[in-house]
């Protein structure tokens, strides 16, 4: 005897009751955060790249005008000499990482401290920028810095680092390594020590010595952590700001012309020519030009990152 009741397959079900209870309260958990987001980044975004198709002026609301930014900005030839200091500094911040590999492993074969010397490393970390600026200022002055002084005790003259556009991408970048060891050393230090020991210990009976396991097993083994520091370093580095501010002083600096980053060209745009939708354009390419060599660096990292 067949049943004459059919059972509503694939007709949907609507949920009462606690699930639907329980949806809402999750949406009404994640709201603060979303309305965050959408207040703090995704309306600041849409409001910039607007802005960068306007001439905004000081007062007043902006007027559109095309692509008329980006061709004054891609034809300006101060806008590619910011790019290529910044890209030179991104380079040689880059260095700094080689560096930091180098300081985790002698840190993490040290058995009495380990501690007090990462503290050590990533306390210009802490510190606040316009402060190591400073410091860096002075040690740099070219009539009564520390390191002329230096210099000259083993007869080498010194240089105005911070006054000559010869030598000023370079102090930035010696800076910007001093401030960014911190954390890439306590990064890699966290990867060393995920690195199992007993590969060490099979390698050793093998006959492999130190820097035969260094350059086999753990820079192999330590590339996923080197991936994300170098990701971090650059875009970090795209961004520089502070240190240009901080350590060329004023206008009145004869290397600041020849010494801008593209951040820095966006701040004379936004906040000294008062020129709200030529900083907007600046931005938005600047974030482009960071999204591409992102792209590139996750494109490049299949060949030499190992995740086994």
């Amino acid at each position: 005897m067949t049943s004459n009741v059919s059972s509503p397959v694939g007709r949907p079900r609507r949920r009462t009751g606690l699930g639907a209870r329980t949806d809402w309260w999750a949406l009404a958990m994640i709201a603060p955060a979303l309305i965050g987001l959408a207040a703090l980044y995704l309306w600041p975004f849409v409001s910039t790249f607007l802005k960068s198709f306007m001439n905004v002026p000081v007062f007043g609301p902006g007027k559109f005008n095309g692509v008329d930014n980006y061709t004054k900005l891609l034809t300006d030839p101060e806008f590619w000499q910011a790019l290529g200091n910044t890209a030179l500094y991104t380079v040689l911040v880059l260095i700094g990482i080689p560096l930091a590999i180098v300081f985790a492993a002698l840190i993490q074969q040290v058995s009495r401290g380990r501690a007090v010397y990462r503290v050590l490393f990533f306390l210009p970390v802490v510190t606040l920028p316009v402060a190591v600026g400073m410091v860096w200022r002075f040690i740099l002055n070219g009539d009564f810095g520390i390191l002329n002084f230096v210099l000259s005790l083993v007869g080498i003259p010194g240089e105005y680092w911070v006054a000559d556009a010869r030598f000023t991408i370079y102090a930035f970048a010696v800076v910007g390594i001093w401030m960014g060891l911190g954390v890439n050393l306590i990064i890699l230090g966290a990867g060393l020590q995920s690195i199992p020991t007993e590969l060490y210990e099979a390698s050793s009976l093998d006959g492999a010595n130190r820097v035969q396991q260094f350059f086999s097993i753990t820079l192999p083994l330590l590339s996923p952590s080197i991936f994300f520091v170098t990701i971090l370093t650059t875009i970090s580095a795209f961004q520089m700001f502070d240190l240009v501010f901080v350590m060329l002083g004023s206008v009145n600096n004869t290397a600041l012309p020849d010494s801008k980053t593209i951040v820095y060209l966006f701040y004379d745009a936004a906040f000294v020519q008062f020129k709200q939708g030529f900083a907007a354009t600046i931005a938005i390419v600047l974030l482009v030009i960071i999204m591409i060599v992102t792209a590139i660096q996750f494109r490049l990292q299949k060949r030499w990152v190992t995740y086994d």
